[in-house]
């Protein structure tokens, strides 16, 4: 569509921006919100200048914590489609080609596609565009802090009840999506305001990277959750005595766990994950 008219889609864009200008995705929808979690004083300044649709919010490190932000204030109110976004995700986790191809998708979309990725032998695969498998090991959280939840399966039978603990993971690098809304409202607000302070306790925790593997589940799968996440104040208690179980806490990630971020960072699986560290982070 370069150097013609663009088609304005009435999907409504979730953009989570962090310094930079997402300026082009505005040619290509009809209503948009923008969440800037950018620390540039001079860049918030602009964007101030330049759009009504925004809002600042804390710097969670990550973009997930700004659709659940938009789920939760919007609950009642939600538009038919929503494109969950980024503001570099054009360039970072999509190409332009493919973006235009999708961008008026009425389904449910993963937006990744990276068609110079190598497959790397019982770590990670591609399996086609926005489909991207990698093995369930919760790698990062040997490098990154949490106080609740050391891995994926520990937080998804937390979650869900009778979850399958699966060996693989299907999800999109980057946590972009198209998604409809009743695939947000089969869960009750207080579910999103549950996960977002999950994600957002503190700067970006390995909780958020479970979180970004779990979005195909939370959207697609069939499962009931568990009563405490449907109650704020039980989920906070249920929290209490997950943190008093975990024998690793943020305080504790000390000289030990960043020399086991260096062993990682040797090798096939060392490479592959910093770069998958690299396209969660913004």
């Amino acid at each position: 569509m370069i150097g013609s008219e663009v088609k304005k889609t009435n999907t409504f864009f979730i953009i989570s921006n962090y310094n930079t200008d997402p300026e082009q995705y505005l040619s290509y929808c009809e209503d948009y919100h923008i969440y800037d979690q950018s620390p540039d004083v001079e860049i918030r300044e602009n964007l101030r200048r330049k759009y009504s649709k925004i809002s600042f919010v804390e710097n969670t490190g990550h973009n997930i914590s700004d659709y659940f932000r938009y789920f939760i204030d919007h609950y009642e109110s939600l538009p038919q489609y929503m494109m969950l976004a980024k503001g570099n995700m054009i360039g970072r986790h999509v190409t332009q080609e493919y973006f235009e191809r999708v961008y008026d998708n009425k389904c449910y979309t993963s937006l990744y596609d990276d068609r110079h990725w190598v497959d790397k032998p019982d770590v990670a695969y591609q399996l086609y565009d926005g489909a991207f498998l990698e093995k369930n090991n919760s790698w990062y959280a040997e490098i990154k802090p949490h106080k609740y939840f050391k891995t994926y399966n520990e937080l998804l039978t937390f979650v869900f009840k009778n979850s399958i603990i699966s060996n693989w993971l299907l999800f999109s690098p980057g946590a972009c999506y198209v998604v409809t809304r009743e695939q947000v409202v089969k869960y009750p607000k207080e579910f999103y305001e549950n996960l977002k302070y999950l994600l957002s306790y503190t700067y970006f925790p390995s909780e958020a990277y479970h979180v970004e593997r779990m979005l195909n589940i939370i959207f697609n799968a069939n499962y009931e959750i568990n009563p405490h996440m449907l109650d704020v104040s039980v989920f906070h208690q249920k929290l209490e005595e997950c943190e008093k179980n975990n024998q690793v806490t943020i305080r504790q990630l000390g000289t030990g766990y960043r020399k086991v971020g260096r062993r990682l960072g040797r090798g096939v699986k060392g490479v592959y994950n910093k770069i998958l560290h690299n396209l969660m982070i913004k």
